[in-house]
């Protein structure tokens, strides 16, 4: 089949499946559950409760196939130029593939580079959290400053936030936002003897991280010897010339093939190494590693990222829903939607085609989310009755504290997919009503407010705890799912003109004030900001 051809079949399944109950269709398919839920490195991933009938399911394999998902899936893992507008092969998946492994990235070998960086990256953490590298002061490390920003920052937080322990041996801060106070809340309390600094740049030309690395090394060097303060500085870069001009005591690289927002397996997350132990990180390693064997060996029915991708893409082009909700039901995942709106949003927020032609259709929705149960009170009162349909997906893991499942938790998750399902009808609302006392006319009258609608679609992801391991599969999986929803797209998922443009025009702006004042040739909107702002 075409491309072309399954495109239209595609759009001819969704039209049909559009004037379709989605808890009916578990009676006309009985098999349904069984085809559309799949395990995988540890998760367990439930699309039955999307809004595809049997025939959509089918049409989307059919334009999954169309689409060559998997000879794109092998130039990826083959190290081919998958980045055409930059040229670079995309490798993450060989960060996380076991010692010895075979990557080439534009048919040069990278394996071997990829295994020494580790170990460097183990000894130094081993070493950090023994306390045989201390600091200028013969003291040990008791806290880390991480600085960068988007993916140098997201991901490390998302590990931490998840992983860490209650109280943890080595205190973690973040520092992205260049407003001063990010820092100044970061450094309270630290002591600069005992203090390390990990400033992560892929270029170590970014503003605001540079910014941040500035203010960071002059709370060092206010209260360190000069002749030690380089043992509270370390970078991580894929410019390791630039990190030491710049004062870095010791750097840690990472190549141009790393894309920013799929780095966190490498040395952008060295923090995380010391502050988790690296037992810990290498094991979120594996089960990342465990998720690209699924990717690449299962078939398209039965592959977990594939179909999570397949479900994204019927909704936004196949029913025309231009946004969805992630809600983490467990509080050390409340960073995952921020990270997802990066990782989806950077990656396949594109209007032309990779051959540079402007795209026809939608291409990736808007992403937000929060943590269950507390979104449960903001914005799924829209989700629920609102008049657009935003789909639903629900990361649930049964035990997130100790050993006992947490049923309050994940039965408001299960709850939720339920509800958006199944909905009520205004005869169930006003017998409702009736029940509770009211009378008729109140009951009626009352009733189109209680009315929800249902027939809106969900995806549950299940682990039973999360660990390192299944940390790493869910983050591969979003990663992977991306990729297969860039190439249904034929857009480029790994490059972000979009974000250059801002960060030019910031840095004429900022020439602008140091030299007093807005140029002639500034947008009157412009200059009047940046002349009250001024002062």
């Amino acid at each position: 089949m075409t491309r072309d051809a399954a495109w239209t079949a595609f759009d001819q399944a969704a039209a049909e499946a559009a004037s379709a109950r989605i808890v009916d269709q578990f009676a006309a398919d009985p098999d349904r559950l069984g085809r559309m839920s799949v395990e995988a490195a540890g998760l367990y991933v439930d699309l039955s409760k999307q809004s595809w009938t049997r025939a959509a399911f089918n049409a989307c394999l059919d334009l999954a196939r169309a689409s060559d998902v998997e000879g794109r899936r092998a130039a990826l893992f083959a190290g081919e130029a998958v980045n055409l507008t930059e040229g670079r092969a995309v490798l993450h998946p060989a960060l996380r593939a076991a010692p010895g492994a075979g990557f080439k990235a534009l048919g040069q070998p990278v394996s071997a580079e990829v295994d020494a960086v580790r170990a460097d990256m183990k000894a130094y953490a081993d070493a950090v959290r023994s306390g045989a590298e201390m600091g200028a002061t013969g003291r040990r490390f008791e806290a880390i400053v991480h600085v960068g920003i988007g993916g140098s920052d997201l991901g490390p937080r998302v590990v931490w936030d998840a992983l860490r322990p209650l109280d943890p041996a080595i205190d973690l801060r973040f520092v992205a936002n260049i407003d001063p106070r990010d820092m100044a809340e970061a450094l309270t309390g630290l002591d600069p003897e005992t203090t390390l600094v990990v400033v992560v740049s892929k270029t170590f030309t970014t503003q605001e991280t540079l910014a941040n690395a500035e203010a960071a090394k002059a709370w060092l060097a206010a209260a360190l010897p000069s002749e030690g303060m380089t043992k509270h500085f370390i970078g991580v870069t894929a410019a390791p010339d630039r990190a030491a001009a710049f004062g870095c005591g010791r750097t840690f690289a990472f190549r141009d093939w790393v894309g920013g927002r799929y780095s966190l397996w490498s040395a952008v997350s060295l923090s995380c190494a010391i502050a988790l132990g690296w037992d810990v990180f290498e094991e979120m390693l594996a089960g990342a590693a465990a998720m690209d064997d699924h990717f690449v060996s299962a078939p398209l029915e039965r592959n977990a990222p594939i179909l999570l991708a397949l479900a994204q893409v019927f909704n936004v082009d196949g029913l025309n829903r231009p946004a969805r909700t992630v809600a983490p039901y467990a509080h050390a995942l409340r960073r995952l939607p921020s990270f997802l709106q990066q990782l989806e949003m950077e990656s396949n927020g594109k209007r032309v085609h990779r051959d540079g032609t402007p795209v026809t259709r939608q291409t990736c929705p808007v992403v937000f989310g929060e943590p269950g149960t507390n979104g449960q009170h903001a914005f799924f009162q829209q989700i629920h009755q609102g008049p657009d349909v935003v789909p639903a997906e629900f990361v649930i893991v049964a035990r997130t504290h100790e050993d006992a499942p947490e049923s309050p938790l994940w039965s408001n998750a299960l709850a939720q997919g339920q509800a958006l399902m199944l909905g009520k009808t205004t005869e169930a609302a006003t017998a409702e009503g009736l029940a509770q006392g009211l009378s008729e006319e109140e009951a009626a009258r009352l009733a189109p407010h209680r009315t929800f609608t249902g027939n809106r679609p969900s995806t549950a992801i299940v682990m039973d705890r999360l660990t390192p391991h299944t940390l790493g599969a869910l983050l591969a999986l979003y990663e992977h799912k991306t990729f297969v929803e860039g190439v249904i797209w034929d857009i480029n998922s790994f490059d972000q003109w979009g974000v250059e443009l801002g960060k030019v025009l910031a840095k004429a702006i900022l020439k602008d004030v140091e030299a007093g004042g807005p140029s002639a040739d500034l947008d009157p909107s412009t200059a009047t900001l940046m002349t009250r702002l001024m002062g």
